[in-house]
């Protein structure tokens, strides 16, 4: 296998900004369902430009195919087309033409000079035609076979060039098993070489997703040279792509098992027996079984020196990888079961001391989100705050990540001193308000200021997992979490009433903004007039609404919804049967601002058209707690034409809103 040059210079790691990435393209319809769509990515580190990949997949060399250009020999002259005459520039036509014969044989003749060059030839011939996008399955798979013969037996030899990779990819894309379990057998003894390609690694990607039958025997070639291959340019993403979206629970503990040192290597050797297959599985923890005294120490301090060499190197771009994500979570499970107290707090501190600045390059995977949510957890006033020095820059980003949101609400759960979560967490959060409310997970960061581990916004597996921090927060913080939790309300209402004055009349025509603005005013503290005002302003427009393309307010499902509830006071709870009522909110205060702003005519034609249940809880809030002139006023607006157009109606709501009216009157 001739071996790879070596590259002097060096591409920036993917938390320093890399390559940009490319449009996806669909395939064509005659692949199968599984290779169509179902290609993974891995999460994208938060510290990372959103604009940017992370980092090249097998996919992306396959949508450049199409202009794909063959690479022309380094040494071949460029031959002047002109000819000087007394200091200027002359073209002639017959100079530059056979100037051009003149290079195409000098090309001709370095290509057949190259080794497998008929092969090539022949190989391309066939590859022009099975890569086309639009041809049926049945005229591609014929060109994949054909292709396949031209190739049988010479594959390790020509896969590394960068012509001839892209052609074996293809026969790995569109082949069928057979075609792809051939390629696999073929490089097999030659996995390591190909992942520090520039080329081939995607070839290896493709393998490793698509021929599982061959997954770990792949994987098995890379075992002795992972932490290297991590730290390697090219071969780092074969790794990561491997370990987070292909690998099961074995093969994910055939990459981790370098971790663990040369001594669990030696003595560790397996042999592929499901027993062994299944002790593999409880990863380091099976590892540490039946170890005591001084060896369990020494395997603990290998898998501490592995990772601290690739924190050393972070900007390698390794440490935004889930399998080393993974091997953190695994030491520091195994150090929190560590008898010794004082033993215990040592190796805790010593490993974040080595990682403490570039915990915001873990936040996106789970086990990374973990790993800072338990330092977080475990860690002193002086560990907190410095953990929050580093994730700040990042806490917009943050919001919208499902795993690195996990940490934020972590922090605002454990962390004693509210004015520092204040000023570097809840005010970033409240100042991109506007744009956090436009997807699930950016609404979840905005609700868990106001209403934490509610079970109308948040799912019991969500709260579960907020939840595993919570035993050890009973130990390491003081305060309770019922007055952290107000501290921290306290401190966010103002600028989420700001964002409902601002935005709130916008954000509300939206079905998951509403919820937002809704839980601001029933939960938020401070002064709502102006809020109320901007909720209540885009009621006066004229109703029904004369653009088809915007509707009223009142006659979008969501956010009449919202309005009723803010009538109400509340949310319905179906435990009880009845309205919950917020001691932050007063619903009279709203019904006496609708009243101003809205006016009778306006009422009445809501009352006659979809607002009928609006307009109902309007009356009941009016009666129970409306001043003597409101009530007076009101029953004015209501008047013997009014119900009897009411009655013949056929609204929906038309009977709840006439029992309304009639408690009024009496």
């Amino acid at each position: 296998m001739p071996g790879l040059q070596s590259v002097s210079k060096k591409r920036p790691a993917v938390s320093q900004g890399g390559p940009k990435s490319k449009k996806h393209q669909s395939e064509n319809p005659s692949l199968t369902k599984f290779e169509e769509g179902k290609v993974q990515k891995r999460s994208r580190p938060v510290t990372q430009p959103i604009i940017q990949a992370s980092g090249l997949s097998d996919e992306d060399e396959d949508e450049d195919e199409d202009n794909f250009e063959e690479e022309e020999p380094e040494d071949q002259e460029i031959v002047s087309d002109e000819m000087i005459v007394d200091g200027a520039s002359i073209k002639d036509p017959n100079a530059a033409r056979e100037s051009h014969k003149v290079q195409r044989v000098l090309q001709e003749q370095r290509r057949a000079a190259k080794p497998h060059s008929q092969l090539l030839a022949d190989a391309k011939r066939v590859w022009s035609l099975a890569r086309q996008k639009s041809i049926p399955s049945a005229e591609r798979q014929k060109h994949v076979k054909e292709l396949m013969k031209v190739t049988q037996g010479k594959v390790k030899d020509i896969v590394l060039k960068h012509d001839a990779s892209r052609i074996i990819q293809t026969v790995v894309k569109y082949g069928g098993q057979k075609e792809r379990d051939q390629v696999a057998m073929e490089l097999k003894g030659h996995y390591k070489s190909l992942a520090q390609s520039k080329y081939s690694k995607f070839l290896v990607t493709k393998l490793i997703r698509l021929c599982p039958a061959h997954r770990a025997s792949i994987l098995l070639e890379f075992q002795s040279n992972v932490l290297r291959l991590l730290l390697h340019r090219e071969a780092s993403a074969v790794l990561a792509d491997s370990f987070e979206l292909y690998a099961n629970a074995y093969e994910r503990s055939i990459l981790l098992r370098d971790f663990y040192g040369k001594e669990v290597a030696l003595f560790s050797q397996t042999q592929g027996s499901e027993p062994e297959k299944a002790n593999a599985r409880k990863g380091f923890s099976g590892v540490l079984e039946g170890l005591e005294g001084e060896r369990r120490k020494r395997v603990l301090a290998a898998l501490k020196e592995n990772l601290t060499t690739i924190f050393n190197n972070s900007d390698k771009g390794a440490i935004t990888h889930a399998i080393v994500h993974r091997a953190l979570l695994e030491y520091l499970a195994a150090v929190n079961d560590t008898e010794d107290e004082s033993e215990r707090e040592k190796l805790r501190k010593e490993i974040f001391e080595s990682c403490q600045d570039v915990l915001a390059e873990m936040v996106h995977t789970k086990d990374g989100s973990r790993v800072v949510r338990d330092f977080i957890a475990y860690g002193t006033a002086k560990d907190r705050k410095q953990i929050i020095k580093v994730i700040k820059p990042h806490v917009e980003r943050m919001c919208t990540d499902d795993e690195a949101q996990l940490v934020l609400f972590t922090a605002l759960d454990v962390i004693d001193d509210t004015k520092l979560t204040a000023k570097s967490l809840v005010s970033d959060i409240t100042t991109h308000a506007s744009t956090l409310v436009n997807t699930p997970q950016g609404r979840r960061a905005l609700f868990y200021l106001l209403v934490p581990r509610s079970r109308r916004h948040f799912t019991p597996a969500q709260i579960a997992i907020i939840a595993d921090t919570d035993l050890v927060r009973s130990k390491t913080s003081k305060k309770s979490a019922v007055v952290r939790e107000g501290e921290i309300r306290v401190a966010a209402s103002e600028g989420l009433l700001k964002f409902v004055e601002d935005n709130g009349a916008e954000a509300a025509r939206d079905t998951g903004g509403s919820l937002v603005v809704l839980e601001i005013m029933l939960y938020a503290d401070g002064d709502k007039s102006s809020a109320m005002q901007s909720l209540l302003q885009p009621l006066a427009s004229i109703y029904p609404s004369e653009d088809a393309s915007k509707p009223h307010p009142i006659d979008l499902p969501h956010t009449s919804r919202m309005y009723k509830s803010l009538f109400q006071g509340g949310h319905f709870s179906h435990a009880s049967k009845s309205v919950v009522r917020s001691s932050s909110f007063s619903p009279s205060a709203f019904a006496s601002e609708f009243m101003s702003i809205v006016g009778q005519d306006l009422t009445v034609s809501m009352a006659g058209g979809e607002g009928a249940f609006i307009i109902a809880e309007f009356l009941q809030r009016i009666k129970e707690e409306g001043s003597a002139d409101e009530k007076q006023t009101v029953k004015g607006w209501f008047g013997g034409d009014v119900v009897e157009r009411l009655k013949k109606s056929e609204t929906k709501g038309r009977n709840v809103l006439l029992d309304k009216i009639n408690a009024l009157l009496l």
